[in-house]
């Protein structure tokens, strides 16, 4: 009784907030403009500031018919679910991704964003995998604010303490582990404290550099199941890596990405795995007034199987950007996330907020020489992850291209690394989800990788 009392409470706050949204987002502003709401996870104070002198005075200042305002929570997620269920929040819907967007474009809670998409030319402007993985039936209904690869951080310092050079090879990589392990440092840091659906980026990783995106393309397109011997070899290989106390090791589940990348600050890890949206939490350790900046260093992770290119990338975003389907605002909406998908909003944005701006632009026009701090080497990785889905040489992040429910499958992707089930019976489960899922035709259109 009591859990269902405080469900009830916290729904009535957020439809509360809601109400001063997209049900009344039609007048409000100042000087006869129209009030825009836009709800943001609760960033940093510094990362707010930035978004505020960015986005907020940028956008307000550039136009003069509407207010944008940004209101940042932790839950920003479940607020937004609680809205939307109530056809109330905010004009511009934030997401976790494209999966989480797909499931409320087919219910009716997000507007359709095509015509916009043809009124400002997205589609010629944002790299196709990005834009196709926000269609549902054909029409648009997100947009990722940001690109980003997995790949591994290194601390220059541990490895010179070791007495090893930067891995290239999969084979070094673990050596490396293995050696940091011996010297009583933790082999890599990472975690999914918090926030289990971390464990997507992992299990992504692996179908990338072992399987291929290749082999997961035909698989999301129903041409292979997901039982596929290739497949189920990268979920076992993912699983070895996980036993072996590669990924955090037992650490793993007290350990989030924040916490992460202080130890490896510390020295208490040569490597932290993870995406590159983690240089955002990497600049609160690695920073000029530390004096440690050149120390950290990034590479994508490198391919297990050696048939694929190298450098190979899996390809996500940090979070999806869509219109309310009840907001009275829906052209306000459009011109804001049009603004943030600029090339002038990412130059912007990536001087004090490296990690999770890199607009997906087919040309990201930002030269890494007019950085400073860790925004130089975090502009430089989105270069190489641009030129990498150009030419075809990437794999697909399970929270951005699959479908809900099937990415929601792979986030149990731990019940195999802790083995309570084989992969083989894992994937059998995944491959039942999926075949609803591609019978709704709730898998986005993709481009091929490379073979």
């Amino acid at each position: 009784m009591k859990k269902k009392r405080l469900i009830a409470i916290v729904s009535a706050a957020v439809l509360a907030l809601a109400g001063c949204s997209s049900g009344d987002s039609g007048s409000g502003g100042s000087g006869g403009r129209q009030t825009l709401q836009f709800w943001f996870w609760g960033a940093p104070p510094d990362h707010q500031a930035t978004m505020k002198k960015v986005l907020i005075e940028g956008f307000n200042q550039s136009q003069d018919k509407y207010t944008l305002t940004v209101t940042f929570n932790n839950a920003v997620d479940k607020n937004i679910q609680v809205a939307l269920s109530a056809n109330k929040g905010p004009d511009v819907v934030y997401g976790s991704g494209p999966a989480f967007s797909a499931a409320y474009a087919v219910q009716g809670k997000l507007a359709d964003m095509t015509p916009y998409s043809e009124k400002y030319g997205w589609e010629s402007r944002i790299l196709d995998p990005m834009y196709k993985s926000g269609t549902v039936n054909g029409k648009l209904y997100s947009l990722p604010n940001s690109i980003e690869d997995i790949g591994v951080f290194y601390n220059k310092k541990v490895l010179d303490q070791l007495g090893v050079k930067v891995p290239t090879t999969f084979a070094e990589l673990t050596a490396v582990m293995d050696k940091a392990a011996a010297a009583g440092l933790h082999p890599s840091v990472t975690g999914n404290q918090g926030w289990k659906p971390v464990n997507q980026n992992y299990i992504s990783q692996f179908l990338t550099v072992d399987a291929g995106g290749k082999t997961v393309y035909d698989a999301l397109q129903g041409k292979i199941p997901w039982t596929d011997p290739a497949i189920v070899k990268a979920v076992e290989e993912s699983a070895k890596f996980y036993q072996a106390g590669y990924l955090g090791g037992k650490d793993y589940q007290t350990l989030n990405f924040d916490t992460s990348m202080q130890l490896l600050s510390k020295g208490k890890s040569p490597f932290f795995i993870g995406p590159s949206l983690a240089f955002q939490f990497a600049s609160t350790y690695f920073n000029d007034k530390a004096g440690n900046v050149a120390d950290l260093g990034y590479i994508p992770f490198p391919t297990i199987n050696t048939s694929l290119p190298s450098p190979y990338y899996t390809l996500g975003t940090t979070a999806s950007l869509s219109i309310n389907a009840a907001s009275k605002n829906k052209d306000g909406a459009a011109e804001v996330i049009d603004y943030m998908l600029s090339d002038s909003f990412a130059k912007e944005m990536n001087k004090d907020w490296p990690g999770y701006w890199a607009v997906p632009l087919k040309n990201f026009n930002l030269d890494p020489n007019d950085y400073t701090g860790l925004s130089k080497p975090f502009v430089a990785s989105i270069k190489n992850t641009i030129k990498g889905v150009n030419d075809g040489h990437y794999g697909f992040f399970a929270g951005t291209f699959f479908p809900p429910a099937t990415a929601a499958e792979f986030t149990n992707i731990d019940s195999v690394w802790l083995g309570r089930e084989s992969a083989q019976d894992f994937l059998t489960k995944v491959n039942t989800t999926f075949q609803g899922e591609l019978e709704k035709k709730l898998v986005p259109p993709l481009p091929e990788p490379s073979s």
